[in-house]
């Protein structure tokens, strides 16, 4: 009984435990925030930053040391995540060698590289008045909970992260079309957004699904020569280190020839591959498209954190979070300008009031500090009229703080001039606060003006269809059949007449003498019977043309049918199976003669018949057909080339093996 209690106690530490570290992990490190696009190590990285800022680069080794006050995870994963941030190309201006995202290599040791806030990170990201802060991990420091992002990061550089029972792929997309679609957002007009990559590359986005869907991305392949092909732009996810390794692999299998293939990359990508004699650079680009990484599937998830929860949104709902965001912080920014400037004014009237009205000089005679006090703060009563409101205890002692040199010095036209700069400032933040949606239109078109030329789209948006590995492959192999073995497969030399090239994505069709038949995969060598009469590669278009004999019956029939649907290695039959059935002749194609031969009768006129073959129906392959022996069985057929021909020795069914033949 014991052991049991226990066992529950410490099923249950486990549970709690587990949660707690799941929560931790999906908040804290994998899954960035929507509200401003960041994960906690990068949010404060940036704080570090703004913290350090002076507008010179300082050290990333510096950078990472101050930030470890903030982050408990160590110096490694705040180097790899600021290395990261830093080649997404809009927060941090970088000195020396970040790493090349075209080829895989990594960045320069911390010592070695520099960095600093970019000023669209300097514009955009950091407001005190706006930030909520709290405790760092050890009570030290204060971390900000969020920062008061006014572009929408989590859409602009995406994200990966594997967290414990989720994980989240969000695709990076284009500056200026992410801020054009905030625009038509505060227009209340429809809005979509496809991704953009730093690689470039094709991306064919039918099946996006707002966030969510599938995607597939092409590397830009340019016909140099008729031998010589060059990779200009890659796929997202994938370097030019991989695609080299694809290729490679998809030689060294048989599935392409090359001659040799280069890496020339640097600012720009340029892999050059150079082909064989006999081999064209057209077969070749689709082959690359099927066979290598030259072509990748990309299955976005939008996982973030939205209201402390983690939950999966859409792209448009991200951007509609991040817009009601921008607009309500810019409301809240005006507000408090408007409060600061209206302080200002207060305080310059007063000013004002005090040495033009010389209240100053009513203070002389008061022999207490609370007698100087509730003396101006009479002496202002009269002119309550004239200042936006009541004189508080912190306004006067304000006034008596000014020096006797400030007051023998001061210059009434000047400080009017101020007071009538800061009325124009009030008015202008009032007339933005009463059209907020403008306001935010102008700040977008401002960001877009300064910072849009530095972000042209870089992927193509294209639709393609996907390359069938079975058109492309180069037929590489050849099936071969042993009548005496039994044995099928590419590892087998086969018989006369039964063996043809094929490639390892093909289907061979096999036609057995009792009129079953099925459809296999290219295997090295299998076990099939000995009976077999025909075999072939599948062709949608073939057209098959069979007389059998019905040994129920002892009759023949004539039947047509094009290449039936199947289910790989199922046994089908072209017939009902009979001790005595069998297929007497087969021959592919739309058109052709045979000559049928009948058991002898003393009464016929003609022992055969010549039968064109385009005179059959098309029906399907378990169809019985046409019955073609009268009330005589068939002894033999034969094909004819044509009327004229008159040979009588008996036509043996001959296996065929593709339409063209």
């Amino acid at each position: 009984m014991h052991h049991l209690e226990d066992y529950g106690g410490l099923h249950q530490l486990f549970d709690r435990n587990f949660l707690d570290y799941t929560s931790y992990v999906i908040k804290e490190r994998a899954i960035p925030d929507v509200s401003d696009g960041l994960k906690p190590v990068q949010r404060r990285i940036m704080q570090t930053l703004n913290n350090m800022d002076d507008g010179r680069f300082n050290k990333v080794a510096n950078v990472v040391g101050d930030c470890m006050k903030l982050h408990p995870h160590g110096d490694q994963s705040i180097y790899a995540a600021l290395v990261n941030l830093a080649n997404k190309g809009y927060l941090l201006d970088r000195q020396g060698n970040f790493g090349n995202i075209y080829t895989g290599d990594g960045a320069s040791a911390a010592r070695y590289i520099e960095c600093r806030l970019s000023p669209l990170a300097r514009e955009t990201l950091f407001n005190k008045d706006l930030t909520a802060f709290t405790d760092s991990y050890d009570g030290r420091m204060l971390e900000p909970v969020s920062l008061p992002s006014k572009i929408p990061l989590l859409l602009l550089q995406g994200a990966e992260g594997i967290a414990v029972g989720m994980a989240t792929k969000i695709m990076p997309h284009n500056f200026v079309e992410v801020l054009e679609a905030q625009k038509n957002i505060l227009r209340d007009k429809e809005i979509q957004l496809f991704p953009d990559f730093q690689q470039g590359g094709m991306l064919d986005v039918s099946a996006y699904e707002d966030g969510n869907g599938r995607l597939k991305c092409r590397a830009c392949i340019q016909e140099k020569d008729e031998k010589t092909i060059i990779i200009t732009e890659i796929p997202y996810s994938t370097t030019t280190l991989s695609i080299m390794e694809s290729v490679e692999k998809a030689a060294k299998q048989g599935k392409i020839k090359i001659h040799s293939i280069n890496d020339y990359t640097a600012e720009e990508v340029e892999i050059e591959i150079k082909l064989p004699r006999g081999i064209y650079a057209e077969d070749t680009i689709r082959a690359l498209y099927a066979f290598t990484d030259c072509e990748v599937p990309i299955s976005p998830n939008l996982t973030v954190i939205r209201n402390d929860n983690p939950v999966n949104i859409s792209v448009s709902a991200v951007l509609h979070d991040n817009t009601r965001k921008l607009v309500s912080d810019l409301e809240k920014e005006l507000l408090i300008d408007l409060d600061r400037l209206q302080e200002r004014l207060q305080a310059s009237l007063l000013e004002q009031i005090f040495i033009e009205e010389r209240l100053y000089k009513k203070i002389e005679e008061c022999d207490s500090y609370q007698l100087v006090v509730e003396t101006v703060d009479a002496s202002l009563k009269p002119f309550r009229d004239r200042l936006l409101r009541d004189v508080t205890l912190e306004d006067i002692e304000r006034l008596l703080e000014i020096r006797i040199k400030r007051i023998s010095r001061y210059d009434i036209a000047k400080k009017q001039k101020e007071i009538n700069i800061t009325l124009k400032k009030i008015k202008a933040v009032k007339k933005h606060l009463e059209d907020m949606v403008l306001y935010t239109i102008n700040y977008i078109d401002g960001l877009l003006k300064k910072y849009g030329p530095d972000y042209a789209r870089r992927t193509q948006l294209a639709t393609f269809s996907e390359v069938e590995a079975r058109q492309v492959a180069l037929s590489n192999l050849t099936v071969g059949y042993q009548e005496e073995s039994g044995f099928l497969g590419h590892q087998v030399k086969g018989d006369q007449g039964f063996s043809f090239p094929c490639s390892e994505y093909d289907k061979v069709m096999l036609i057995f003498k009792n009129g079953g038949y099925k459809i296999v995969p290219v295997a090295d060598k299998v076990f099939i019977g000995r009976d077999l009469l025909w075999m072939g590669k599948v062709e949608g278009d073939l057209v098959f043309n069979i007389i059998y004999k019905n040994g129920v019956e002892n009759l023949s029939y004539l039947k047509r049918f094009k290449m039936p649907k199947f289910i790989t290695d199922k046994e089908y039959e072209l017939f009902p199976p009979h001790k005595r059935s069998l297929i007497q002749f087969i021959s592919l194609g739309e058109e052709g003669l045979v000559r049928i031969y009948y058991t002898p009768s003393k009464r016929a006129k003609a022992n055969y018949e010549d039968v064109f073959l385009a005179d059959f129906l098309l029906k399907g392959a378990a169809a019985r057909g046409k019955r073609i022996s009268g009330t005589r069985p068939v002894t033999r057929v034969r094909a004819l080339a044509s009327k004229e021909e008159g040979a009588d020795e008996v036509q043996k069914p001959t296996p065929l093996f593709t339409a063209k033949e």
